[in-house]
């Protein structure tokens, strides 16, 4: 009777599913931590499942506690349908397997998945769940993410969809929220918040003296892919020319793997151009990487979770990025020169770097990042609340 008790207790948690998070990409995995961290100190009685996928490994999963969410669809029609219930009860208690059938509400944290740049698949593939999820009273939630273009009609309407029928939309940014604007119009469950890794902790790596006061790279493998023929091309180039005025600085810089293996063969390329023997440092753990950044003295990163986790420890950072992300991200944290191009000249690279390296502008820097940071993070508590609301209701 115990145990049936308790199995029966266990089958009425609330259970929460979240999706765009993973384990390669360490800004994905932050996010992952950061939902469970807030959410779960919330409402320590609910439940959270993850969908698997290639990058997402079950031994990952199964150490943060999250159940499996079992994808059951044919031709985007849910099949759940066809599980007697007193089956999914049973499949969830005894291994830990959920349907879509038992997730009370979705808290969707993909980052930047639903614009031009990566096609219309994300899109029309969350509009499919969506319209499943609102028949069952599915409460929707995307969490600060960046978002658009919207050009393409298909996208257009997939996407005005989701946000017609979802509880909240966060845009990431100013350019986020003009985007869905421009195809939804102005909507009470539209509203802008920034990244909400931002209140996540690092963890302190085991040796801090290795980082501390250093200066560190992170490249990023969609610089090649997702820019132009001439940005591709330049950009090897470019973090080269970060290392080797670094080191002419007397500085020691390191570069950090914020991605997966093609971020890391992208670093070994860099290594080799710039003619300097430098550490590649390939930590797994995504919160001993924000550990890791919060020691140095300065970063020049292009992965968008690396300059905030950077930024939001005062940490001085320049960036070259891929996409509008970069640029708001930069304009947020009140030093928008400090996006760069690829394309920037050698000695006007050296300027900037002297920049957050020199004591009386780095002073300067400091001070307006730590205010800015204050202030985001605020917002980020603020939107946490409206999130909260919704999943009481």
């Amino acid at each position: 009777w115990k145990n049936l008790k308790e199995y029966h207790l266990e089958s009425l948690h609330m259970l929460i599913e979240i999706r765009g998070t993973g384990f390669e990409n360490k800004g994905a995995e932050l996010m992952l931590h950061a939902i469970l961290q807030k959410v779960g100190d919330s409402f320590p009685d609910a439940r959270f499942a993850m969908t698997p996928s290639n990058n997402q490994d079950y031994v990952r999963r199964a150490m943060l506690g999250l159940y499996q969410k079992v994808r059951l669809r044919k031709y985007g029609v849910s099949l759940c349908w066809m599980i007697p219930s007193k089956w999914r009860q049973k499949y969830r208690q005894l291994y830990g397997l959920v349907l879509d059938n038992d997730v009370d509400v979705v808290l969707d944290a993909s980052g930047f998945a639903y614009s031009e740049q990566w096609g219309e698949y994300s899109s029309v593939t969350l509009a499919s769940y969506v319209k499943t999820w609102k028949k069952r009273g599915t409460k929707i939630v995307l969490l600060p993410q960046a978002m658009g273009p919207f050009t393409s009609p298909t996208i257009r309407k997939a996407f005005a969809f989701v946000v017609n029928n979802a509880d909240l939309v966060f845009a990431r940014d100013d350019v986020s929220y003009k985007y869905v604007t421009e195809v939804v119009g102005e909507r009470e469950n539209v509203l802008k918040a920034p990244d909400f890794t931002n209140l996540l902790p690092g963890i302190t790596p085991a040796d801090p003296e290795r980082f501390h006061g250093r200066f560190c790279l992170v490249p990023n493998c969609r610089m090649i892919d997702k820019t132009s023929d001439d940005q591709s091309t330049r950009y090897t180039f470019f973090c080269a020319e970060c290392i080797k005025s670094l080191v002419e600085f007397g500085h020691r810089p390191f570069i950090l793997i914020h991605g997966g293996s093609q971020d890391l063969r992208l670093a070994q390329k860099i290594m080799s151009e710039s003619n300097e023997e430098i550490e590649i440092i390939k930590e797994t753990d995504a919160l001993k990487i924000k550990g890791i950044l919060g020691l140095c003295k300065g970063a020049i990163s292009s992965r968008y979770h690396g300059l905030v986790s950077a930024l939001s420890q005062g940490v001085p950072s320049l960036a070259s990025g891929w996409s509008h992300k970069y640029e708001m991200l930069f304009k947020e944290y009140s030093i928008p020169d400090g996006c760069l191009s690829v394309s920037i000249e050698p000695k006007a690279l050296k300027e900037q770097i002297q920049r957050i390296t020199n004591d009386n502008s780095r002073k300067e820097i400091i001070a307006k990042i730590t205010k800015a940071s204050n202030m985001l993070k605020e917002q980020t508590e603020q939107m946490w609340q409206k999130v909260f609301s919704v999943i009481e209701k």
